[in-house]
């Protein structure tokens, strides 16, 4: 039996609104999703929930894969961070454009237990094309937004912040 869930996390109004997400789920055999996390480069709040959330993450036998077109991740950091170096993937100098189609792609094959993704702003359709392919994939995906991609008028709500410099 197929059941639709009506809840899509999200941490800013930019976000699609929740009443808009139809996903449809297998009750018990999909657990991907996709969420968007809005960041200040200045104060680490995110990076502090996220890091264990992708510790964990990379117990499993999957990779954890970070689409960053114009940054490159710190082996270092990772090392800092006990994140599992030798299942991390980057993949930079990308085509911004090209980013959401490879988030989707990746999402879709099944061997990614989390993609992290800097992508430019997304329609509902490419957000929705996310969402599924997170599912079928059994994945947790994760857009990256810079606070300054923000439009001004959105500033006033309540997100979460993410140090970028950790990651790049």
């Amino acid at each position: 039996m197929r059941t639709q869930s009506l809840y899509q996390p999200h941490f800013s109004q930019s976000s699609m609104p929740a009443e808009q997400a139809v996903i449809p789920a297998q009750a018990g055999n999909e657990n991907g999703l996709i969420s968007e996390l809005v960041y200040n480069e200045r104060q680490p709040a995110v990076a502090q929930l996220l890091v264990p959330l992708l510790q964990q993450l990379g117990r499993q036998s999957r990779w954890l894969l970070w689409l960053t077109p114009q940054q490159k991740l710190s082996k270092t950091w990772l090392q800092q961070a006990s994140l599992p170096v030798d299942k991390v993937v980057q993949l930079n100098q990308i085509n911004p454009l090209a980013t959401v189609d490879a988030m989707e792609k990746a999402l879709l094959t099944g061997n990614y237990s989390v993609v992290l993704g800097w992508l430019p702003e997304l329609t509902q359709e490419d957000r929705l094309r996310l969402s599924r392919a997170a599912e079928l994939g059994n994945a947790y995906g994760f857009i990256m937004r810079p606070q300054r991609d923000i439009v001004a008028a959105d500033r006033h709500c309540s997100t979460l912040k993410i140090h970028s410099s950790l990651y790049h």
